[in-house]
């Protein structure tokens, strides 16, 4: 009986390290993103699926968080397709939807929302700047409808209340002490299952 509660004990730590380095990951991913040159483009793009990507020195918000998972060996354009081509009544109709579309579907932070939430990623929305920890995904809602995203990443704001976001808001892909710059609407904590 010890031996199987050692057992136990052992495989439940491993998967704990295991979670916290691949978020550590997501964080170091995300970093490698940072480049100030990129320029904000929300323009409709025609790209390939799966593993379609826009221009390398183009990007909005979702383009952070999309680029970062695919370094993980994760094509959130694949996952969102997927979810939203079996689910489509479950997401948003912001945009008048009838059908999905691979070329824009996971690069809307409404439908980053919802595919996370459906997949168990959500955390609670705090004010407590150590309950949002790297790798973490928050989403904001800037005023009226528009919305944006980014990545918690393993450094911290100049006073060690926060991390730092890496995001795309007008300046190119960097990292910035905004998490509770504008009203947080999303929390999330994604790893593919």
């Amino acid at each position: 009986m010890k031996n199987t509660l050692l057992l136990l004990s052992f495989i439940l730590v491993s998967q704990i390290n295991h979670a916290q380095n691949f978020f550590q990951q997501i964080s170091a991913c995300a970093v490698e993103l940072i480049d100030d040159t990129i320029v904000y483009d929300p323009a409709y793009f025609s790209i390939k699926y799966p593993n379609g990507d826009i221009p390398e020195k183009k990007g909005v918000c979702t383009d952070v968080v999309i680029r970062t998972y695919r370094k993980m060996g994760i094509d959130l354009q694949k996952e969102v397709h997927e979810d939203m081509k079996q689910n489509l009544n479950v997401y948003p109709k912001i945009w008048g939807l009838k059908r999905t579309d691979t070329n824009i579907d996971h690069r809307r932070v409404p439908n980053l929302m919802t595919f996370f939430k459906r997949h168990h990623a959500e955390k609670p929305i705090t004010r407590n700047g150590s309950d949002y920890q790297p790798g973490d995904i928050v989403c904001w809602n800037l005023g009226g409808a528009i919305t944006h995203i980014g990545i918690v990443i393993n450094q911290k704001s100049d006073d060690k209340q926060r991390h730092l976001i890496v995001h795309n808001i007008g300046g190119g892909q960097v990292a910035e002490d905004i998490l509770f710059t504008y009203t947080i609407i999303g929390h999330y904590r994604y790893k593919k299952q």
